[in-house]
This record gives C-alpha cells, sequence and structure tokens, in this order.
C-alpha cells in the first residue's frame, strides 16, 4: 500500500478523508497522517470502540446492533455512512471485527466488516475473514485493506 499515492491522488481530486474505527483503533488515521502534509486532505478520524460510542459519535443504530451486532456490515454501513455526515468530507471508510482473540461460530477471530462512503454514491461494504492471525496481524490487515478500499474508489473517480 502506497500511502503517499493515496493522499496524491486525494490532493489532486481536492477530496478529503475521515475514518471510522473499532477494532483497528486508530491505526488508519495514523497510517495517513504520519505522511507529512496530510492535513490537506484527512479531516478527521473517530475511534468508536463500543457501541455506546457508535450510537452517539456516528449514529449507529441500537436496532442495528441488536439485529446484526457491533461486527456486521450493517453496522459498518452506519458507522461510514455517520462519519461521513459528521465530517461532511467526501469519503469515510469505516472498520468494524474482530481481531481477538476470541470470537464465536458465527463471528469468528479475524472477521472484520468494512464500510465506505461517498458523498453522492452508494455506500460499498464488505466482509473479510482473515482467520485466526492473531490480534497484531488482523488489525494490520484491516488497516491496509480500508486504506486499499480508500485508494480504489479515489482511482475510480479519476476513470
Amino acid at each position: 500500500m502506497n500511502i503517499n499515492a493515496l493522499l496524491d491522488l486525494a490532493k489532486v481530486q481536492g477530496a478529503t478523508l475521515a475514518t471510522a474505527e473499532s477494532c483497528t483503533g486508530g491505526m488508519i488515521a495514523t497510517a495517513l497522517t504520519d505522511i507529512p502534509g496530510s492535513s490537506a486532505v484527512v479531516d478527521r478520524g473517530f475511534v468508536t470502540y463500543s457501541n455506546a460510542a457508535k450510537m452517539q459519535m456516528l449514529g449507529v443504530s441500537a436496532q442495528t446492533l441488536k439485529d446484526f451486532g457491533a461486527v456486521s456490515k450493517e453496522t459498518a454501513r452506519e458507522m461510514a455512512e455517520g462519519a461521513l455526515r459528521a465530517a461532511g468530507t467526501t469519503f469515510a471508510v469505516s472498520v468494524t471485527g474482530i481481531a481477538g482473540p476470541g470470537g464465536s461460530e458465527h463471528k469468528p477471530e479475524g472477521r472484520v466488516c468494512f464500510g465506505l462512503a461517498q458523498s453522492g454514491a452508494e455506500t460499498l461494504t464488505e466482509l473479510v475473514d482473515f482467520g485466526a492471525l492473531g490480534r497484531d496481524k488482523v488489525r494490520l490487515a484491516s488497516r491496509d485493506h480500508a486504506l486499499a478500499m480508500l485508494q480504489s474508489a479515489l482511482e475510480r473517480r479519476t476513470a
């Protein structure tokens, strides 16, 4: 993942970015803001580890959390859309998952859901089962996947 290229593409387009993170705990925002000059495109990041934070900061519905759980494409969608709404950015990416250790039969360790909201376009969601790689590797893989989603969305905008 070339974060410099992602940021350069956003700058050229005049696009702005926000993140909404649960299992990554701010790793996506950190990766973006580690690059000098990223403030030209990175607006803010939300770390919403608890369900209460997801509801309060991003407007995730209590019913969605009850019906689908925090680790679901539905929650990832509402997180991304809530971040986009709150930040007023061009793009918002979200991540929620089970980094481990632990998990269950229905939501195993390494299952991560992503959302990508864009002004004027339908929100994309993805579910990735990274497997029981261990907490650190799942979190890093989730960070990289979210950044790749952002880069792909920026590239589609220029196509």
